[in-house]
């Protein structure tokens, strides 16, 4: 398929600034991928669409606060610092996103914070993901850790907002995020819908739970600047499927139960080491699956997902689960609707 066909008449009006009220209390548009029907719902009817022992698979990542704002030595230039991926942690290297990337060469030093807490000195600059930073610092990686994260923010996409807000603290994580899991650069947003209260109604109608690990990082935000998808590269992401959750998932599959992918990740990560018996194992390494139609899947039978930008991966690879045209359909009638879209925007259940 060519990305020319996933482009669609779209308002940036429809890009949701803020969560919904309430998580569970979003709008909900659900497809049905057999038929191509659509029902419009709010997110916790979602309860009505599963039966007992169904499964849901979340991702369970972290997001870490991985935009930091400094000064560039001499000119006192300021400069955006992404934070991307640790590549070494005794010698605190990271690849990094810079902007205006036009003014970094290497050996330039970078300042951070009242009193320059830290600096960074620029020893890359040919890397595919932007540069390679080391930060220059003597103490304890505990040390480096807690003024690292006492300086950045939480990478909200500047798309739906410049900075940061207090509120992103609590609702630009999953209530199911953990805390030894952190290292993604982006939400896995798919999540920010369940509350407490759903996942409660969950258990006492015996739906089943499970998580995976992905760091969300940059792949998913690249352009996507080539006309013929097969030529279109992901980044690579880390990954972790633990032992516990690939035997839940298999035992769903085997008895006929639904698996719900929670998110883009989870599609990725599920449908990235599948045996020829349908099956996945225990994994941790590296996934640069691009999923795009025509797919044939061999793990979820349910998608729940946000509304994504023309042109997107998420939406190219929403469209392989529920059929191009049925989703190019769906989108159509939520801009029609008025449906919001993005990180904080409504939700999609395709079944």
């Amino acid at each position: 398929m060519k990305l020319s066909q996933f482009n669609f008449d779209f308002d940036p009006k429809l890009i949701a600034k803020y969560p919904s009220d309430f998580r569970d209390e979003c709008r909900m548009m659900v497809l049905h991928k057999d038929t191509g029907e659509i029902e419009h719902k709010i997110f916790k009817d979602i309860i009505d669409y599963c039966n007992p022992h169904d499964l849901f698979v979340f991702n369970d990542a972290k997001v870490f606060p991985a935009r930091f704002c400094g000064n560039k030595e001499k000119t006192g230039a300021e400069i955006e610092v992404f934070l991307l991926r640790e590549l070494n942690k005794d010698q605190h290297l990271w690849d990094v996103l810079v902007d205006p990337a036009r003014k970094i060469r290497i050996g330039n030093k970078l300042y951070f914070g009242e009193n320059d807490a830290l600096v960074a000195e620029v020893i890359d600059n040919t890397t595919s993901r932007g540069r390679t930073l080391r930060f220059l610092f003597d103490g304890s990686d505990e040390e480096f850790r807690t003024i690292l994260y006492q300086l950045g923010e939480l990478p909200v996409p500047k798309w739906i907002r410049p900075h940061a807000e207090e509120i992103d603290k609590e609702r630009f994580q999953n209530i199911y995020a953990n805390p030894d899991r952190e290292g993604a650069v982006a939400c896995p947003a798919a999540g920010l819908h369940f509350s407490k209260i759903l996942f409660k109604k969950m258990e006492l109608k015996d739906v089943d739970s499970t998580f995976l690990t992905l760091y969300m990082g940059n792949a998913h935000f690249h352009q996507v600047d080539v006309e013929d998808l097969y030529k279109h590269k992901m980044d690579s992401e880390q990954m972790i499927i633990t032992e516990e959750t690939a035997n839940a998932v298999n035992k769903a599959k085997h008895n006929g139960n639904k698996v719900f992918a929670v998110g883009i990740t989870v599609i990725r990560a599920l449908e990235t080491y599948v045996t020829t018996t349908s099956e996945i194992r225990p994994f941790e390494g590296w996934t640069n699956k691009f999923i795009f139609p025509p797919y044939k899947f061999s793990i979820p039978d349910a998608l729940v997902t946000n509304f994504h930008l023309p042109q997107s991966t998420m939406l190219i690879n929403v469209a392989a689960f529920g059929g191009y045209d049925k989703v190019m359909n769906a989108y159509k009638v939520a801009v029609e609707q008025g449906y919001q879209f993005g990180d904080y925007g409504d939700a999609m259940l395709i079944i």
